[in-house]
């Protein structure tokens, strides 16, 4: 075998279909440079990732010995509201998590980082949510997609400039100061999408490169008057008493491991979601609807 090999002779020597090695690209999963456009694996660090991966204890493996779960993705104001009302009902319940976008959520679930990744992408040549990405990031793990809601997004406005927004190319209004998300969230992507759509040029867009983590974020930063428009969920709207202009209802799932699904922890966030009592909370905040939760959407 040559010292170096293409994406063809790499996906021969690990027994695996070529697509497959893409896939381990994007993922960052296995070392490769590229060259005069050309993805190049060197032969003595394939073989020393593929013993460095026998050796490791990756963190859905161990998850089994751990009575608590890490999770990372998207936010909603509701999913705070649900951990803390599944930890007052069941002690011994933990889960751990950090807001840092839809994609970034999907990375590190690929990357074994976390056991579960909070989700909600919409694919613009599907029209669907989720689905097509989370296949492009795992193509060897078994993995699931549970629903979790459907919730509305919309425009946040200042009630000053409420009757000046009726659509993205409004955004482009001297008026304006937009309060955006950061790259990868899947509101972000949302927005572009919207935007390209529209032909609206974002350069145009005074706040276009803002950078807000959570749509808590964006209702302060509207409410404060630092920016005057935003997406975010109708929950904030309730929060900060904002007109909201409704644009979307999506779809908010959770990517995981088949064996994370089963775990107790998930298990008991679901019958949470599915309880009277907590509905009860949810239901000044907002147009949720949780007819479908925890059902399975995709799995491998």
């Amino acid at each position: 075998m040559q010292e170096m090999m293409n994406t063809r002779e790499v996906a021969e020597y690990l027994g695996i279909h070529e697509k497959q090695v893409y896939s381990l690209i994007k993922s960052e999963k296995i070392p490769c440079t590229r060259v005069t456009g050309k993805w190049i694996f060197p032969k003595y660090m394939i073989d020393k990732w593929i013993s460095d991966s026998a050796s490791l204890d990756p963190i859905p493996k161990n998850s089994s010995k751990r009575n608590f779960i890490l999770a990372a993705g998207s936010n909603d104001p509701i999913l705070d509201i649900l951990i803390s009302n599944t930890k007052e009902n069941f002690n011994d319940f933990n889960i751990f998590s950090s807001s840092t976008g839809s994609t970034e959520g999907l990375k590190l679930l690929s990357k074994g980082e976390v056991d579960l990744a909070w989700c909600h992408i919409f694919d613009s040549a599907t029209g669907e949510y989720n689905i097509p990405f989370v296949t492009d990031y795992f193509t060897d793990n078994k993995i699931v997609i549970v629903h979790l809601f459907s919730r509305e997004q919309g425009f946040v406005v200042s009630k000053n400039v409420e009757d000046k927004i009726k659509g993205f190319k409004d955004l482009t209004d001297n008026e304006i100061i937009f309060a955006n998300r950061q790259v990868g969230s899947g509101t972000r992507i949302f927005i572009d999408y919207e935007l390209e759509k529209a032909g609206v040029d974002s350069s145009k867009i005074n706040g276009y490169e803002d950078q807000l983590y959570t749509h808590f974020e964006v209702g302060l930063s509207v409410k404060s008057n630092v920016a005057n428009v935003g997406v975010a969920t109708i929950a904030i709207s309730k929060l900060f008493d904002l007109p909201f202009i409704p644009i979307v209802k999506e779809s908010f799932d959770m990517v995981m491991p088949q064996d994370i699904f089963f775990k107790k922890e998930v298990q008991l966030f679901i019958e949470t979601l599915n309880s009277d009592k907590c509905r009860s909370k949810i239901e000044p905040l907002g147009d949720y609807d949780f007819s479908n939760t925890g059902k399975i959407l995709y799995t491998t």
